[in-house]
């Protein structure tokens, strides 16, 4: 086929018309004529794989990543860094409209960030395949289940990055290097941890390698023998304390290896800015951060002088939060409540709490519909909701605007992850 590529999907794959049906197809951009092959037809639809771009966008460059087109990780290395955001700006107001049929007031200014090296929390797989001369550290395959075979990661910091083939020597060296399905990262403004999911306890031969590789490459290592909650420090033997922190507020907020967090640092810090600039928490004010985590908006809302009050249905971050909140001096400023946002009679239990002056949403992919739904009576005059999923996003704006009486009032992307089809975005309800 020979195709005139429209846009892309939310998936970064470039999206073409023929004979009525949308064809999408990995790699190609807009404005590019291309030559590809079907590989998967459907009644609505067809995947097709690019052969040859005959006509290349201006705005396609060449990728930084050597495993580009196999790994997984990025799908959009091959579109300038600028670009990439307009596209996914484009993707909001397209799930805001087709999805929720509203539309934000004002589009807010995107925000950019750090391009490179920025991925702070990742989890990678590693798998030993014999055939390929051992075990393989990395991402997934673009549409597979294998590993792929690579010595370095352009979007993970560059000393992670330059572990990945010590990585592979070392579990390779491991007389359970097939019980060894996964090693997380996760790092902190003074510390890098490596979480080895390991599903037969390490001999002491085993033992002996771990220890020489975490001195070897500054490194703490944790052993994880089951649920995330299982991981424990191995060497050092003592717990390392990872942060970060939200200097504009004067925060440190300490995480576990294991908690989630915002993969991207440095645009958590423009993010939280942006949040507390949308939802002006006046001092005095009630105020509710649903899905608080850690307390990464919450505490910023506490700075502000408000009384806020985080929910969150996840006792183990909600006691990480207690403590930060502690260790911030804000113990007293702030209340956390255990309840899960998802529940049926959501409505009932928040009645009981009484009426919020402002709320801020950040809810996981699924979204917070529930919550949507849920608000009555003295409803809070002004949401700011964080999505990671315009669909979701845009299913409940629908929610808050034809049935909860809001209007959108802005709505924009954040760049958290560049080189992926990942849109992050804020947006501002008000009544």
């Amino acid at each position: 086929m020979t195709l005139l590529i429209e846009s892309l999907d939310q998936e970064g794959r470039g999206v073409a018309r023929r004979d009525g049906k949308a064809v999408f197809i990995e790699g190609a951009l807009p404005g590019e004529r291309v030559s590809c092959s079907g590989y998967r037809k459907k009644p609505s639809y067809e995947l097709a794989t690019l052969d040859e771009v005959l006509r290349p966008s201006p705005q396609r460059v060449a990728p930084r990543c050597r495993y580009f087109g196999v790994c997984g990780g990025c799908s959009l290395q091959h579109l300038d860094a600028r670009a990439q955001v307009a596209v996914k700006q484009r993707v909001l107001e397209d799930a805001l409209w087709h999805i929720g049929r509203v539309r934000p007031e004002q589009i807010l200014p995107a925000i950019h960030g750090p391009e490179w090296g920025y991925r702070h929390r990742a989890r990678l797989a590693a798998r030993h395949v014999p055939k390929k001369g051992g075990s393989l550290i990395g991402f997934h395959e673009r549409r597979s289940s294998y590993v792929a075979d690579m010595e370095s990661c352009e979007i993970l910091p560059p000393r992670i990055s330059r572990m990945l083939r010590p990585l592979r020597d070392l579990v390779n060296a491991l007389s359970i290097r097939a019980r060894v399905p996964q090693i997380e990262v996760a790092v902190g403004e003074e510390a890098d941890i490596l979480v080895i999911r390991v599903l037969e306890q390490p001999s002491e031969a085993d033992a002996t390698l771990l220890r020489q590789f975490a001195e070897r490459h500054g490194a703490r290592l944790y052993l994880q023998p089951g649920a995330p909650d299982s991981a424990r420090a191995f060497h050092p033997e003592q717990p390392t304390e990872l942060y970060y922190t939200l200097p504009e507020f004067d925060l440190r907020i300490g995480f576990a290896p294991t908690d989630f967090t915002q993969v991207n640092h440095a645009m958590n810090r423009v993010l939280v800015r942006r949040a507390l600039a949308l939802l002006d928490p006046q001092p005095g004010e009630r105020v509710g951060d649903m899905f608080c985590g850690l307390g990464n908006f919450t505490l910023a809302i506490a700075r502000r002088g408000a009384a806020v009050a985080g929910f969150e249905g996840n006792r183990e971050l909600l006691a990480r939060a207690s403590a930060n909140a502690a260790a911030n001096g804000l113990a007293n400023a702030v209340r956390f409540v255990e309840m899960d946002l998802y529940r049926d009679d959501l409505g009932a239990r928040l009645s009981e709490l009484g009426p919020f002056d402002r709320m801020l949403l950040d809810p996981p992919r699924d979204g917070g519909i529930e919550l949507a739904k849920s608000l009555s009576g003295d409803r809070p005059r002004r949401i700011v909701y964080v999505s990671c999923n315009p669909a979701t996003l845009a299913r409940d704006a629908a929610v808050l605007v034809s049935v909860q009486g809001y209007a959108l009032r802005a709505a924009g992307v954040v760049n958290m992850f560049p080189h992926t089809s990942h849109v992050e975005s804020i947006a501002l309800f008000e009544r």
